[in-house]
């Protein structure tokens, strides 16, 4: 049984690291007409605590994207310099759509996996039953 726990402990880090990362992805797209805000990045890594499963993963630290901010003109605007410019935000929608598509396909195949070993594990225990 100790395989199939394992099984489901990788699938169920992987689902929690793209549920952190759909987080940031939402916040980036609520703050993309935000003046100077900066897209927030995720990275994975292979889980290293002491009690982890070999081959679960969690999230790295949050990494700010660190492109120039675009320079939008508009004087009316509270946060405009003496030439009527101010920094808008570096978050581009369709990557930030596509990143999102991304995580949730990669969620959908992890709880597949998750769904397969908790099927297996049923079937192997009505066959132990009999």
């Amino acid at each position: 049984m100790s395989d199939f726990s394992n099984a489901l402990s990788i699938a169920a880090s992987g689902m929690r690291s793209q549920t952190t990362r759909l987080t940031h992805i939402s916040e980036n797209i609520a703050n993309a007409d935000t003046p100077g805000y900066r897209r927030k990045m995720t990275s994975f890594q292979p889980d290293r605590s002491f009690d982890a499963t070999i081959g679960t993963v969690t999230t790295g630290r949050v990494q700010l994207d660190r492109s120039d901010l675009p320079q939008i003109y508009d004087p009316s605007h509270p946060m405009a310099n003496d030439s009527g410019h101010y920094d808008g935000s570096n978050v581009d929608m369709m990557v930030e759509i596509a990143d999102a598509r991304q995580a949730q396909r990669s969620y959908e195949a992890n709880m597949r996996i998750f769904d397969q070993v908790r099927q297996m594990s049923s079937s192997l225990n009505e066959l132990l039953r009999r």
